[in-house]
């Protein structure tokens, strides 16, 4: 079962072992996602060179697939990183980014999510369109759908890929297609926030390198972003210094402040 407990050892355990995240990310977010795991306490590598990545995911406790800035060279180098981790058993986690966008895109998306993924991490519409529902308000990488719009398909797609599924937004749901958590932490201003989500998905990774539990693992993660964006938020008048500030909060993270801050709701 997942509590504030359990979310504060997942930290403990990820600044204990400080795990190696190895994240095949979009260009937008690499300073930002390495810092934030840098500050939760894991160790980052963006490596997307498919001379390279099956080296190097055999280093990694875990592997961040994000599709945010899709070219064929690296889509051939995600591949390869996915199928090491799936032999070697390193937990791996899909970030679907702009599914539904773009057919390219969206095919994309639908071969990775076929490859066994630990967790996939989406915007409502993304795992809208994953699970094969109609997401008739996909906007780019945005959505105009609410994440408990999504809650059907996730559960559908949970059991069809046997990934743990966690949609986002102003509340966030973990589902491995039975058990269903939900998570109200989090800030409006983080919405004004480039990548955040894509920060998410990295913590994800930090979480499941170090906990066994697939379901609590994602629900840390997600708990942990949410958690230090809330604090950020009240520090910040905007999205620049949210920026600032939300590096410093997860620094700073500890058990007392998520025995006080975690929002369980399912």
């Amino acid at each position: 079962m997942f509590s504030a407990e359990r979310c504060a050892g997942i930290l403990e355990e990820i600044r204990a072992r400080k795990p190696l995240v190895h994240n095949i990310t979009n260009y937008v977010v690499m300073n930002n996602t390495a810092n934030a795991l840098l500050a939760l306490g894991a160790s980052p590598a963006m490596v997307h060179a498919s001379e390279e990545v099956e080296e190097f995911v055999a280093l990694s406790a875990a592997l961040v697939i994000n599709i945010g800035t899709l070219s064929p060279p690296w889509v051939a180098a995600m591949l390869q990183a996915v199928r090491i981790a799936t032999a070697r058993g390193t937990p791996w986690v899909l970030d679907p980014v702009g599914a539904g966008a773009t057919r390219y895109r969206t095919q994309t998306s639908a071969t990775l999510a076929g490859l066994k993924p630990t967790c996939i991490r989406g915007n409502a519409s993304e795992i809208m369109v994953l699970a094969g529902a109609t997401a008739d308000k996909t906007r780019g990488v945005d959505t105009s759908h609410g994440s408990a719009d999504a809650l059907a398909p996730a559960l559908q797609l949970a059991k069809a890929t046997g990934a743990v599924v966690a949609v986002t937004g102003a509340t966030d749901y973990v589902t491995d297609g039975d058990a269903l958590i939900g998570l109200s932490n989090g800030h409006p201003l983080m919405a004004k926030v480039t990548g955040l989500g894509c920060t998410a998905t990295a913590l994800v990774g930090a979480a499941l390198a170090v906990e066994k539990d697939r379901l609590a693992a994602v629900a840390a993660g997600l708990s942990f972003l949410a958690i230090a964006g809330e604090i950020a938020a009240e520090k910040s008048p905007g999205p620049g210094s949210l920026q600032l500030h939300l590096l410093d909060a997860l620094h700073q993270l500890d058990a007392a402040t998520i025995q006080r801050r975690l929002k369980i709701v399912a």
